[in-house]
Order: structure tokens, then C-alpha cells, then sequence
């Protein structure tokens, strides 16, 4: 049996790089969010400012194929790895909630008018 020992530092700094990422990430779409608040801002001070409609069809298509796609990788992945165990559910949640997307987009009745006229 090889057993080693890792000091308690690099612990820490095992620990701390996810922390650590998160925060960055937070920061970023903060800044974001905030430079395209000003943007908004200025837009309707200069009267050029369009609302543009969110196209709930678009979405609803594009994130329920990626989050499917990511669930069966997820999950063929812990399913090989750790076998039926409640890791699958890391990798089943993204799967269902893709296909309950793409499900959306199949039978909304909002879209097929717009199709058909």
C-alpha cells in the first residue's frame, strides 16, 4: 500500500482554488452587468435606446440541447466511474431540466402559431 501524506498548505490551496474562481467569476459578470446598466443608461439619456424582446424560443432550444448534451456526458461519465451512486445525479439534473427545455419548445402552443402565420 503506497500511502502519502500531503501537507497541510497545499491542502488549503487545493481548497481555496475553487473559492477562488467562483469569486472571480462573481466579479466579472458584476462588471458586467454594471458597464451594460451605464450602457442602457447613456442610450436613453440620447433617446437611441431600443428594447429588443428576449426570444424565449431561441433560449429554450439552444439551453435545453447544451444541458442535455452536458447530462448524458455527466452521467455516462459518474455512471462509469462511481456506478449507481448519488453522483448520477450530478449528470441526470442537467439532463432532465434540458430535456424538459427542449420538451418546452416542442409543444408550446405560443410557437407553433408563430410558425404558422
Amino acid at each position: 500500500m503506497n500511502t502519502t501524506t500531503v501537507s497541510p498548505a497545499a491542502q488549503v490551496i487545493v481548497a481555496l482554488i475553487p473559492i477562488v474562481g467562483i469569486f472571480i467569476g462573481g466579479v466579472i459578470v458584476f462588471f458586467s452587468l454594471l458597464w451594460h446598466h451605464h450602457e442602457i443608461k447613456q442610450q436613453v439619456k440620447m433617446g437611441t435606446y431600443r428594447r429588443e424582446a428576449f426570444n424565449l424560443k431561441a433560449f429554450s432550444l439552444l439551453f435545453g440541447v447544451l444541458l442535455s448534451v452536458l447530462g448524458v456526458i455527466l452521467t455516462l461519465f459518474f455512471a462509469l466511474m462511481k456506478g449507481c451512486s448519488p453522483a448520477l445525479l450530478g449528470g441526470l439534473v442537467p439532463l432532465a431540466i434540458g430535456i424538459s427545455l427542449v420538451i418546452f419548445y416542442a409543444i408550446n402552443p405560443d410557437f407553433k402559431r408563430a410558425n404558422e402565420g
